[in-house]
């Protein structure tokens, strides 16, 4: 059974969230805790671990339901309980994410100074379409400095637009090329334009400043303390698009942000998952 309010990690009301935030926060709880285990967990076990969020029991409910209607959860009655076990489209979109998640910020390559550029256009009046094409896009990696424009300094990501624009049915009618910036304008202008850099090292900031301090203790906190670490940072791969150091600001936080992420990490995952493993055994 749930553990008294009073007994749980303090809720700011800029962590209270909604639905939305709610399903955000469970697909978080999924791939951090359910994923790895690969087996089903009971209903009591997610309402528990959203509800150090603040979100109450009726809508952690529905989030599992809505869930369950989208084809990433099934689930299953024992007795008076339910239990719910990914299916294998959530399976995937949890792996995929994880490793986008996991290895955000690893690694820098060598920039050869070409561009990939993607030509797309989407009616006005497809708002949805649009909505979706700019979604998948900017996950991967993809800015866009005009309508129906997008660019990445990652050459190699033409592969996954052209999976994301056929899955939309938009291939037929889109062009892609790579090409060095030219004499018009300025590659700076471009780059702001298609990213709001300030916006992206304000979130950095944030971060860093969030996570730098914290050392929750065993139980609940540390389980608190781990997901909302990495519910944080696997918006940063919606955010951040990677650019090579010669296209960002002087004094990046990025990095300082990836290096704090995975040594929290390290020093926080054995106990959190112990904790998870008390909350799906009872």
């Amino acid at each position: 059974m749930a553990k008294d309010a009073a007994a749980r990690p303090v809720v700011s009301r800029r962590r209270e969230v909604g639905d939305a935030s709610a399903r955000s926060l469970l697909m978080t709880v999924l791939g951090e805790y359910v994923l790895p285990r690969g087996r089903p967990v009971w209903t009591s076990a997610l309402v528990e671990a959203l509800a150090l969020f603040g979100v109450e029991e009726k809508s952690a409910r529905q989030s599992l339901a809505r869930t369950a209607a989208e084809g990433w959860l099934a689930s299953e009655r024992v007795g008076r309980r339910t239990r719910w076990a990914l299916t294998p489209p959530g399976r995937r979109l949890l792996t995929e994410g994880a490793q986008r998640i996991y290895d955000f910020g690893s690694g820098q390559r060598v920039w050869d100074g070409n561009w990939l550029v993607v030509l797309v256009s989407v009616p006005e009046a497809k708002r949805d379409l649009r909505h979706r094409v700019r979604t998948r896009l900017s996950w991967a990696g993809f800015g866009s400095p005009e309508p129906g424009v997008w660019i990445t300094p990652r050459a190699d990501r033409e592969t996954e637009a052209l999976g994301v624009l056929k899955e939309l049915g938009l291939a037929d009618d889109a062009m892609s090329f790579t090409a060095t910036y030219g004499a018009v304008g300025s590659e700076a202008a471009m780059v702001a334009r298609a990213w709001d850099l300030s916006e992206v090292e304000d979130r950095y900031e944030a971060f860093i400043d969030e996570f730098t301090g914290l050392h929750p203790a065993d139980g609940d906190p540390v389980l608190h303390a781990l997901t909302l670490l990495v519910h944080e940072w696997r918006r940063f791969p919606f955010l951040d698009p990677r650019l090579p150091p010669k296209l960002l600001p002087a004094g990046w936080s990025g990095a300082r942000a990836t290096e704090l992420f995975h040594g929290r990490h390290a020093e926080w995952t054995m106990a959190a998952q112990r904790r998870w493993d008390e909350l799906a055994a009872d």
